[in-house]
């Protein structure tokens, strides 16, 4: 944890630093920001073999009922002042209302950037599209049960030039934004980096290979262990897909390499997990592996676009109607532990309508199946077709 301080407090310091030096007389802008997404879902299958809960049988698992949602409703403001800026956001979906992105961010120059505050650190190719922007509707399930791109309270350089993107963090869990530190207890801390090189990136025309390491502390259960989850894909219904519980944990090691081509109307993606969480008192170590691949085109539209500040395939131009394939495996369940989170398959078909700057239709299919799991009140195997769509609004 004193690391942690210590790295908040030298990245004070040198925007600190950077201001005193800027003798230009800056402009300061202030411009309001929101999203809605309203989405609904239908669920074919899923309900096999789960029982309505009484009092005699109780649920064996969660079930999947048709509606509508609306899964997150934000209102906000960005502002600049020369080299600063900032931005806070209020999150008020299904009712709740909680923080968002709140940070304040220097720019020494075209090429480096300082942040401190509450966000989402890079990591990984999904860091470069916030939660309502991923192209597959939903983020991939492993990148949710990895934990591969949570909001949390943290201080992060950023180096973009050239061929050569690098993002690097320390941050704090994200339990910090809700409770105070004698609450808590103890704060877990972790460190991470993004890595890229991208030989080729014009628009239309990208190779960019990447990796990005962490190292976190336990988290759960008294920082002695980690608890990882992820649901089925959708908001209208959450429905646990895997959960995997690690107890005796000494600290956890992840990391996740990535391919990024684009080719004119046509783009691909992938990135493969990889999570070892070593463990104390004779316990064998906790290992998970994931992956998924994504393949996008432009049925109307000319090409994609690339952007250098996120290392990654712009929002495509208003007007483009763009289809996306998908496929994800994730592997939580590992014998040698004997934790058993269950193992998942998903593969998806989406269509997004990109009907001006800031709406866009989407439509999604998508076939999940998860099998060996045996965690407590959930079937070991189960699977759903889910038909779901949403209208989204963002400014």
């Amino acid at each position: 944890m004193k690391r942690l301080f210590i790295a908040f407090m030298a990245a004070a310091l040198c925007v600190s630093m950077a201001t005193a030096e800027d003798n230009e007389a800056p402009k300061f802008t202030v411009k309001p920001t929101g999203r809605i997404l309203m989405d609904g879902a239908v669920y074919m299958g899923g309900n096999h073999g789960v029982n309505d809960a009484t009092d005699e049988t109780p649920a064996t698992d969660t079930r999947f009922v048709d509606g509508v949602a609306i899964p997150d409703l934000r209102l906000g403001v960005k502002a600049s002042y020369g080299k600063w800026k900032a931005k806070v956001d209020v999150g008020f979906g299904y009712g709740k209302v909680g923080l968002k992105d709140t940070y304040i961010e220097y720019d020494f120059n075209k090429s480096n950037l300082v942040r401190v505050g509450y966000f989402v650190p890079q990591w990984g190719l999904n860091s470069e599209t916030s939660s309502s922007m991923k192209p597959s509707y939903e983020e991939p399930t492993s990148n949710e049960f990895f934990y591969a791109n949570p909001r949390l309270l943290a201080a992060m350089w950023i180096y973009d030039k050239g061929q050569y993107f690098a993002g690097t963090s320390v941050f704090s869990e994200q339990a910090a934004m809700t409770q105070n530190a004698t609450a808590m207890g103890k704060q877990a801390w972790g460190a991470q980096t993004r890595l890229v090189w991208r030989p080729r990136a014009a628009d239309g025309d990208v190779i960019q290979v990447g990796a990005s390491f962490n190292y976190s502390s336990p988290t759960a259960n008294d920082h002695t262990g980690f608890v990882y989850s992820a649901n089925f894909p959708s908001r209208v219904s959450k429905v646990t897909n895997l959960k995997a519980e690690i107890t005796d944990a000494r600290g956890l090691f992840k990391m996740t390499p990535e391919l990024l081509l684009v080719k004119g109307n046509f783009a691909f993606e992938a990135q493969y997990y990889y999570m070892n969480v070593a463990r104390k008192g004779g316990f064998k170590n906790y290992q998970a592996h994931g992956v998924y691949g994504m393949l996008r085109t432009l049925l109307i539209g000319s090409q994609y676009t690339y952007t250098h500040a996120d290392a990654g395939v712009a929002t495509p131009a208003q007007g483009s109607l763009e289809m996306v394939l998908g496929y994800n495996y994730t592997k939580a369940s590992d014998s040698k532990a004997g934790i058993y989170g269950g193992n998942t398959h998903d593969i998806n078909c989406t269509f997004n309508y990109y009907i001006n700057s800031w709406m866009i239709a989407r439509l999604r299919y998508s076939y999940t199946k998860v099998g060996d799991r045996r965690v407590e009140d959930m079937l070991s195997g189960r699977h759903v077709n889910i038909l779901e769509a949403r209208l989204q609004i963002i400014f």
